[in-house]
């Protein structure tokens, strides 16, 4: 039994929608209102950055010299400059210290310093402080507010807070501002398009109130899930971007149907539940595609790969749900209503809708299939060229501005400080005996005899460096005075069987050549001590090695899993193949050209993006797991057409050109308002956002134009009846 011809599931169920419309609009209003109430303070409660590895070595070495070195739990940067004095000597240190008199007596401050790093010669304008709390992360940022209260410039000073705390709270200012800025840009044009497509005012504000119950009600559900746990702070931008472009589409798609029923038809509930039968399965089978992409970020053990996988799988499958239950509802509601107030003529609407332009290309193209798919196929590699060179790094304070505080403090660092000092290897060494006897000294000679003969060591600092390497025997005699002992315990350098190792690498933290540092340490025989290799070198390796182990796992399972549900869709074992293959070179392409962009810095003065020379670690998988989804939408819509066609025609280039006819502008009208709503946040603040914004709409783009226009057209003709071909068993049990 086919659905296209018989009552199925969704006309049933589109039935019911059209039953209980009143009780179900009724439903989502008090929803709607409720979570409006949380969502808007939902931003507020995601305090984690997502990229602490956790589990790794690097992170149990950390949580190691927390607890037995009583390292602190956070800590910031306060960075000093004047245009008119230097800030290196002592009266000027002095000034800063008194300054911060007010900070010092807060009960959770544990320490306050000079920063003791190597200097950059001529920048005796930069002073910096290093700040210890007793507070986690999150607790920092409760206090934030209070902390920035207690902190004054002397006079002639300017003063940046930087560091991770600081670094979170201005994400989390950015995170507000991209949203609201995002809305400005995005939803008066997409508004606009819609009342270009529909003509009606009621027609063009269906779609955008189920873009915005998505995202509202996804950021309440969140808001609560925080409570309990803890969210990167990227949620609310990916949840924004994603729930306004799906939940915009998908209404697009569900209205545009609803009303080709209605010109058909005088029996609404008849036009309410087709509508569901046709668009609504389609939606149903896009939105589980968009789903197994975001579900392949699960395989990665970053909270940042969780997070958005989170929220991006609440706010696609609600915007399933929303546009399958309270769509069809007000639809059912509406009735014939939703064709007036036009603010189009309808003479200019018949002309539109009588066009066969969209055929007349799809005719065009499959008459030189061959030609088109080498060109399209030349072009799209040439664009993934990029890739071939992509470079990863870790995301930093340069996700911000420089017009954050925070960004702006990192800046001045970078500038005035020795990178390799200021991140650099730590060790957590534990003995079997207490660190000042005479066996647990030699241990530690011995393996920091070892560590200073690595390719790459520029210097190690360890308790036997402050002892001035002295022989072991009278350094376990000094070790033996009470305020030695105390006074290694106060520069956090050893306590108990517990001690730390500093090594600082020759070259930049980030190179290649430090992450083969961190990995022959980590293979270093430590002569009977245990150690773990921390510090950012060694988190920056552990957040690559857990990215990059597991890419082909997500790749594998994103194509493999979106194959099946695509030929349980279309019935067919080409037709989603293709689908795949096509997705790959336009994810490719676009992934490229956000290399080329962010990386090397292409139309970045343009686009308001500061070229790092590296792309964020986290960018490419980000961007394949959502972008995958998401472009396959169209390709979806588009060969649920041909498909419905084709089961009437048996044709396969007539049902090729009228699949083509009948969802060309409205592909396009939805295309465009995805690139719209998403492109908006190329020109919000935060770095990944940007970078996502950018993947997403170019993907959609290349998949809205050159793929859907040029390609499957031209493998439509290239397969003829191959295309149809299936197992009898899987026509069966689909017409079944």
């Amino acid at each position: 039994m086919r659905e296209s011809a018989d009552k199925g599931w969704f006309w049933l169920w589109g039935e019911a929608m059209y039953r209980y419309r009143r009780w179900v609009t009724g439903l989502w209003a008090a929803i709607l209102v409720f979570m409006a109430l949380f969502a808007v303070q939902a931003p507020g409660q995601f305090k984690d950055n997502g990229f602490t590895p956790k589990g790794s070595d690097s992170d149990a070495g950390m949580i190691a010299l927390q607890e037995k070195l009583d390292f602190p739990a956070s800590n910031f940067i306060l960075v000093y400059s004047s245009d008119s004095r230097e800030l290196t000597d002592q009266e000027a240190i002095t000034t800063i210290l008194n300054s911060l008199k007010p900070l010092e007596e807060l009960p959770y401050v544990a320490g306050i310093a000079i920063n003791p790093a190597t200097r950059v010669a001529g920048h005796d304008h930069i002073q910096s402080v290093n700040v210890s709390l007793k507070l986690s992360t999150d607790e920092a940022l409760d206090k934030f507010t209070e902390i920035k209260t207690k902190i004054k410039a002397p006079d002639g000073m300017k003063v940046d807070i930087t560091g991770g705390p600081p670094i979170l709270h201005d994400m989390q200012v950015a995170t507000k501002r991209d949203i609201v800025k995002a809305e400005i840009i995005g939803l008066p044009i997409a508004l606009l398009v819609l009342l270009l497509i529909f003509g009606t005012v009621l027609g063009a504000l269906l779609p955008l109130i189920v873009g915005l119950a998505s995202v509202t009600t996804t950021l309440g559900i969140t808001y609560f899930i925080a409570q309990g746990y803890s969210l990167s702070n990227f949620l609310p931008n990916m949840v924004t971007m994603l729930g306004l472009a799906v939940g915009i589409d998908y209404a697009l798609f569900m209205v545009s149907r609803f009303r080709e029923e209605l010109n058909q038809r005088q029996d609404v509930r008849e036009a309410v539940a087709m509508t569901c039968q046709m668009a609504g399965r389609s939606i149903f089978f896009s939105g589980v595609a968009v789903l197994i992409g975001l579900l392949g970020m699960l395989f990665i053990e970053l909270n940042i790969f969780r997070t958005l996988c989170l929220g991006g799988v609440l706010v696609v499958s609600l915007s399933v749900i929303i546009a399958n239950t309270l769509l069809l509802s007000l639809m059912g509601l509406f009735g014939h209503n939703i064709n007036r107030w036009n603010v189009i003529p309808s003479r200019w609407k018949k002309r539109q809708q009588a066009s066969h332009l969209w055929s007349r290309i799809a005719y065009s193209v499959m008459k030189r299939p061959v030609l088109l798919v080498v060109i399209m196929s030349g072009i799209l590699i040439t664009f993934m060229l990029p890739v071939s060179d992509m470079k990863l790094g870790l995301p930093s304070a340069g996700m911000l501005p420089p017009s954050y505080e925070s960004r702006h403090g990192d800046d001045l660092l970078t500038e005035a400080y020795d990178a390799r000092e200021m991140n650099p290897i730590q060790i957590y060494a534990e003995a079997e005996e207490e660190f000042w006897s005479e066996a647990s000294l030699r241990q530690m000679a011995a393996y920091t005899a070892k560590l200073r003969e690595l390719d790459g060591v520029k210097e190690v600092k360890s308790l036997l460096a402050m002892l001035e390497d002295r022989p072991l025997e009278q350094a376990a005699a000094l070790l033996a005075r009470e305020e030695v002992r105390s006074k290694l315990e106060e520069e956090k350098l050893a306590s108990d069987r517990s001690s730390l190792l500093i090594v600082v690498p020759e070259d930049d933290p980030e190179s290649k050549d430090t992450e083969r540092l961190v990995k022959q340490i980590r293979e270093l025989d430590a002569g009977g001590l245990e150690v773990k290799v921390t510090g950012g070198p060694a988190y920056r390796l552990d957040m690559l090695d857990r990215i990059n182990e597991r890419i082909p796992v997500v790749v594998g399972f994103v194509m493999v899993v979106t194959y099946f549900v695509l030929l349980a869709a279309f019935r067919s074992v080409l037709l989603p193949l293709k689908a795949v293959l096509m997705n790959v070179l336009s994810l490719g392409a676009s992934i490229g050209i956000v290399v080329a962009v962010f990386q090397n810095g292409f139309m970045a003065e343009w686009l308001h993006i500061t070229s790092t020379g590296y792309v964020d670690a986290t960018l490419p998988i980000i961007i394949f797991c959502v972008v995958f989804g998401i472009s396959m939408d169209y390709e979806v819509f588009l060969i649920s057409r041909i498909v419905e066609e084709y089961e009437k025609t048996g044709d396969n280039e007539a049902s090729t050109a009228e699949g083509l006819r009948r969802t060309g502008s409205l592909i396009t009208s939805a295309a465009f308002i995805l690139i719209v709503v998403v492109g908006s946040f190329i020109y919000t603040d935060i770095q990944i956002i940007k970078a996502l914004g950018l993947g997403l709409s170019l993907a959609v783009l290349i998949d809205a134009t050159l793929i859907r226009i040029i390609v499957v057209p031209a493998l439509m003709k290239l397969l003829g009846r191959a295309n149809w071909w299936a197992p009898r068993w899987i026509r069966q049990r689909s017409h079944g």
